[in-house]
């Protein structure tokens, strides 16, 4: 009955939390995930299960002649081209055209990243457009090429299979097994063709795909309206079947390269059955399947075990790792920043796993023998001490490299280097050693990425721990030791051994010679080894804590920042570059300054820096990025006008739209026409009710502050909302005091909306900041207030009135993934709304919309961006 119960409460729970949706939801991933395992884990049975003969095949490939490798690698180079040509012809199939050289880069770049990706072969096809699309052609272009890329790809693996089959059935060579697979992909290829079709002339699936995303629908058309050239497309077909002719050529230049009899139809029909595993395979692109299916398939035609295996792996590393390696090669010089970073940390963190498993897993005899014969054994177990210590550290390193860390890249130098060493001398594991040299090579390759300092406080609060702790745990230990009855470990210690044995267990070195013979014997030396890896993680986490600049605040900076601003300001954001949450960044010519906060070691700049003209802007920028740097930060600017990306982009700073700027002008304006019935309806009845407006000139009195502090308070409680800053004020009474404020009064002259105006550095405009209203005002009164706004501007000779930014709306058509994810978002999910919501309310008054950017450096900035632009604008 208490099984029963139990399992009820589950199913009810199961129901609550909606695991069957769950499940249907994500039922490509989970199935995507169960594969993955299965391949992998033939892999590893097969390593397991096959050691032995594989060590037979090592020699076995050692053997291989020169001449016949040096010719499977310049077929290599043959197939990569015959890619590259392959994607040139898609692009002239839809009436469009790549270079050459852009195609090879392509086709290398999306080889290497589809190892990495769930059903890489086809999912890869969607990276990688942006440098294609800078040369001028369209995104959708660029998408229906890949497709016809993708389906010629396996159309000629069918062109190819379906006589071959045919052959070796009538051969008697062919298993059902190899009938169910070419099935599979014969199925995907009909599937994939009437898809596009139902697009073309829209049927059923693209009336489904538009129902679950609407956004599809612009994408969608432009499909529809790209038309295939067919002659272009038959040279995509026959490149793309030469291309088959040349993987079926590397296996048999394989069989010919280790000394083996070479058959042409075990070459062809090895071939066409690891194609289709590799098509069907969903992740790490066939990498185990392939090995496994060729290998058995060649075992058929009669190889022996060892052989076929020799001739499966030659094979892969000419139509596998070659291409795989060259692009690597390509993303590492052509200096991509956000692989820059996230691939050191990522080798980092896959060597520290290597170096526990290495540790963990019984060493090989041999080599062990060898080594017992140059170094004493106590050296070896040293060495496995030092590589799995070294491997716990790299894990958690992994993080910290993320961020950029001067002090977390010189740790990741010293731990691969113990790696090198220390895996030599434990078991001359030189495989393990190799890896760990080539993470080294990448890190040395990759150091100017890694400059952004550590918490200097922290630092020496890590050592001072580290001293402390270590002084403690001596202390503890050795007169633990000493004191302790001989039946605990059976031997009478003396000081010096008190002392070795506890510096040994307090560095997680262990003692060979000490065992523990009873529960508190294990638990006195566990209690050592808890001690001193807490405290050796905390002196780690010390050290590679990012630093955070605080710079004071200088009065002679403000000084100098509002003189610059009198002479060349011309921004509705001016005024909020000497607010007293900045700090200011002054030219050395004294001729332009900028304005930023610093969240997470990024330094948040206000639009642009105040400059003379757009040189001085550019000096400026050039100069506050190497103060950055000096300091270990990195810098991004908010809201940044159009007008001024040139100056960016000549410093190689890259730029995301995050919205437009709405701009009324004030002599086109007008609430005549149809257009404007609801807001002349809006402003009357606010009109119709009793209120009225009264404008407050410099210096406010206090009576009138009290006022509208009651209805700034009441806002912010009713909304939920608190002050942020940054890129617009804050109620501050001082501050407030010295502007002009607006304020709607009803008949008992209760205030229950203003506004406040504030100095705006854009010539012949006007602006306001805060605009709040108390629960009880009526509806329209904002429109009633921003009327009365424009009145009073133009009686001040403004000409124009800036109403703020719109965030994420004015995307007209997204290119680049960002702006996709923006636009879905601010169209779509509910929790954005207020944003469209804004949009529409600044709508009514005609503005016209100016596109403002966020600017970056570094591609992994703008993950970040986020999160730091949410801390910058608290106060």
């Amino acid at each position: 009955m208490k099984v029963q119960s139990i399992s009820n409460r589950f199913l009810v729970f199961f129901k609550e939390k909606k695991g069957i949706s769950f499940i249907r939801e994500n039922d490509k991933i989970i199935r995507q995930a169960i594969f993955t395992i299965f391949f992998l884990g033939i892999g590893i049975w097969f390593i397991k299960h096959e050691n032995s003969e594989l060590k037979e095949v090592k020699n076995v490939i050692a053997d291989a002649s020169i001449f016949w490798v040096l010719s499977g690698v310049i077929l290599a180079a043959i197939y990569i081209t015959l890619q590259a040509l392959m994607y040139y012809a898609s692009f002239l199939a839809v009436q469009s055209k790549i270079s050459f050289k852009d195609a090879v880069i392509l086709f290398l770049k999306r080889n290497f990243v589809s190892v990495f990706l769930p059903a890489g072969g086809i999912s890869s096809l969607a990276f990688f457009t942006k440098p294609i699309e800078k040369k001028g052609v369209k995104a959708t272009q660029i998408h229906f090429a890949s497709i016809v890329y993708g389906f010629v790809g396996i159309l000629s693996v069918i062109i190819v299979a379906i006589p071959a089959l045919i052959y070796s059935f009538f051969q008697g060579t062919t298993g059902s097994g190899e009938w169910y697979a070419f099935a599979a992909v014969a199925g995907l290829s009909i599937m994939l063709y009437y898809v596009y079709v139902s697009v073309i002339k829209k049927g059923f699936i693209y009336t489904i795909i538009i129902r679950f995303f609407p956004s599809a629908e612009v994408f969608m058309e432009d499909l529809r309206n790209n038309r295939i050239i067919k002659n272009k497309f038959l040279l995509v077909v026959v490149y793309s079947t030469i291309i088959e002719f040349v993987g079926i050529g590397h296996l048999y230049v394989a069989m010919i390269a280790l000394g083996f009899a070479p058959s042409l139809t075990a070459a062809i029909m090895g071939y066409i059955i690891s194609v289709i595993f590799l098509i069907v395979s969903p992740f790490l692109r066939g990498l185990g399947a392939i090995e496994i299916s060729m290998s058995f398939i060649l075992i058929q035609f009669g190889f022996q075990n060892v052989n076929a295996i020799a001739i499966t792996f030659l094979y892969r590393f000419f139509e596998f790792w070659i291409p795989l390696l060259a692009g690597a090669a390509l993303f590492l010089f052509s200096a991509n920043k956000l692989l820059m970073r996230i691939i050191p940390s990522f080798l980092i963190f896959i060597l520290g796993l290597i170096n526990i498993i290495s540790v963990l897993t019984p060493a090989i005899s041999e080599r062990l023998d060898v080594l017992e014969d140059i170094i004493p054994i106590s050296a070896i177990k040293v060495s496995n001490y030092f590589v799995i210590t070294a491997g716990l550290f790299m894990l958690v390193n992994a993080a910290f490299m993320l961020k950029g860390l001067r002090t977390a890249w010189w740790f990741s130098v010293f731990l691969t280097g113990i790696s090198v060493i220390g895996n030599i001398t434990k078991a001359i594991d030189y495989e393990e050693a190799v890896i760990a040299l080539i993470v080294l090579v990448s890190l040395i390759v990759t150091r100017k990425e890694y400059y952004i300092k550590s918490n200097s406080h922290l630092q020496s609060l890590g050592l001072k721990t580290v001293l402390i702790s270590i002084s403690a745990v001596l202390v503890y230990g050795i007169l633990g030791f000493y004191f302790l009855d001989k039946k605990h470990f059976n031997i009478d210690f003396d000081w010096l051994q008190s002392i070795r044995y506890t510096l040994q267990n307090y560095f997680l070195i262990g003692s060979s010679d000490l065992v523990p013979l009873d529960r508190f014997a294990r638990r006195f030396l566990l209690s050592i080894n808890i001690c001193g890896f807490l405290s050796l993680g905390f002196l780690l986490y010390a050290l590679i804590r990012p630093y955070t600049i605080k710079k004071q605040a200088v009065e002679a900076d403000f000084s100098a920042a509002n003189a610059i601003l009198k002479q060349y300001g011309s921004s509705s954001l001016d005024y909020f570059k000497t607010y007293d949450d900045k700090t200011i960044f002054i030219a050395k010519n004294q001729k332009a300054f900028l304005a930023y906060r610093v969240a997470d070691n990024f330094a948040v700049v206000l639009e642009n820096p105040v400059a003379e003209s757009n040189a001085e802007m550019k000096e400026c920028i050039i100069e506050f990025d190497d103060y950055c740097y000096e300091n270990g930060l990195r810098s991004i600017y908010y809201r940044v006008s159009e007008e001024n990306l040139d100056v960016f982009a000549s410093l190689q700073k890259k730029s995301l739209f995050i919205g437009q700027e709405g701009v009324v002008d004030l002599s086109l304006f007008t609430l005549e026409g149809g257009a404007k019935k609801s807001l002349r309806n809006a402003i009357s009845k606010v009109k119709e009710k009793g209120f009225k407006t009264t404008i407050y000139s410099p210096p406010i009195k206090d009576g009138v502050l009290q006022k509208i502090k009651a209805v700034s308070d009441e806002w912010l409680d009713s909304t939920g909302r608190s002050e942020i800053i940054f890129s617009q004020g804050r109620f501050d009474w001082e501050e407030l005091k010295q502007q002009t404020i607006i304020t709607v009064d009803n008949a008992e002259e209760k205030v229950v909306a203003f506004l406040n105006v504030i100095p705006d550095y854009a010539e012949n405009e006007g602006t306001y900041d805060l605009i709040r209203k108390t629960n009880d005002a009526p509806n329209g009164i904002m429109d009633f207030i921003l009327i009365e706004l424009f009145t009073y501007l133009k009686s001040q000779n403004c000409e124009a009135v800036n109403l703020g930014l719109a965030a994420m709306s004015g995307i007209e058509e997204a290119n680049t993934f960002p702006e996709k994810s923006m636009k879905f978002a601010y169209e779509r999910i509910k929790f954005f709304s207020h944003y469209k919501g804004l949009r529409d309310f600044k709508e009514k008054f005609s503005p016209i919309w100016h596109n403002k950017y966020l600017v970056y450096s570094h591609d992994y900035d703008l993950l970040q961006a986020p999160i730091v632009l949410n801390k910058v604008v608290k106060p």
